[in-house]
C-alpha cells in the first residue's frame, strides 16, 4: 500500500475517498470459484479495495484462515489494493495489513486505532447519525453504512435502510467517506452514489459471480458514471 497521509488532514480524507469506490468484501464461503481466482479477476475487473471476511458455517480457522488471508494480502500487494482485516485485530497486526474493519459489536473503535497505530485504516459500521459520530472521534477512517437492501451474505445484519442513514450523515455535514453495503448489484447500486456514498462494498455480486471481472467491470461502470 501506498504511504497513508497523516490522521486529520484533508489528503487522508482525500486518500481514502480514491479506494472506495468499489469494495470487496470476500472470503471462502461466499466465493463460486477459489478466492484467489475471484480477488485476481475482481482487481481486472476494477475493484479498489479489498477486506478479507472469513465468516459463516464453512468458514476456515485456524492455520487455513491465516494461510488464506497471506495468499489474498499477496496478491493486494502485486496489485496495490489496501489489504483490510475484518473484525479481527490479532490477525491484522499479524500480517501488518493495511487496516481494519469493525462493527458496533466488536471491539470499540478506540482500542482498534490505539493498537493499530495512526498509519493504518480504520473502518467502522455505522447504523445512524449517533453511532457515525462516535466512531469520527474514535480516529474512523471511513463508514460502512447498511445494510442498503436485503442481503443473504450476512445472518446478523441490521433491519434495511435503504440510503436513508447515507443522506442523514450526509444532510449533518459530516465529510467522512462513507461506503454502503448490503445487497448491492450493478442495477441498484446509483441511489447510493446519488445520495452520497464515496463508493460500495459488495459480497455476492461479485464473489458468487460466474466471471468475477466482468461482474466488478459493470458494477464500476455505474460507479464511474455517477462519481466521475
Amino acid at each position: 500500500m501506498n504511504h497513508l497521509p497523516s490522521s486529520g488532514t484533508t489528503t487522508r480524507i482525500q486518500w481514502i475517498r480514491e479506494r472506495l469506490p468499489l469494495y470487496l468484501v470476500m472470503g471462502s464461503v461466499n466465493c463460486k470459484h477459489t478466492p484467489e481466482q475471484v480477488l485476481e479477476q475482481a482487481i481486472a475487473g476494477g475493484v479498489t479495495l479489498f477486506q478479507y471476511r472469513e465468516k459463516g458455517i464453512q468458514a476456515l480457522h485456524g492455520s487455513a484462515y491465516v494461510k488464506l488471508a497471506r495468499r489474498l494480502q499477496d496478491i493486494c500487494r502485486k496489485h496495490q489494493v489496501p489489504f483490510i482485516v475484518n473484525d479481527d485485530l490479532e490477525l491484522a497486526l499479524e500480517l501488518d495489513a493495511d487496516g481494519l474493519h469493525v462493527g458496533q459489536d466488536d471491539a470499540p473503535a478506540e482500542w482498534i486505532r490505539e493498537r493499530l497505530g495512526p498509519d493504518k485504516i480504520v473502518g467502522v459500521s455505522s447504523h445512524s447519525l449517533v453511532e457515525a459520530s462516535r466512531a469520527i472521534a474514535a480516529g474512523a477512517d471511513y463508514l460502512g453504512i447498511g445494510p442498503i437492501y436485503p442481503t443473504t451474505s450476512k445472518d446478523d445484519a441490521e433491519p434495511v435502510r435503504g440510503t436513508e442513514v447515507i443522506q442523514q450523515l450526509r444532510h449533518s455535514g459530516l465529510t467522512i467517506p462513507l461506503v454502503g453495503i448490503g445487497g448491492i448489484h450493478e442495477h441498484n447500486a446509483a441511489p447510493v452514489l446519488i445520495d452520497g456514498a464515496d463508493g460500495v462494498a459488495v459480497i455476492s455480486a461479485i464473489a458468487a459471480s460466474d466471471e468475477p471481472s466482468t461482474a466488478a467491470q459493470h458494477l464500476k461502470k455505474v460507479i464511474m458514471e455517477h462519481l466521475g
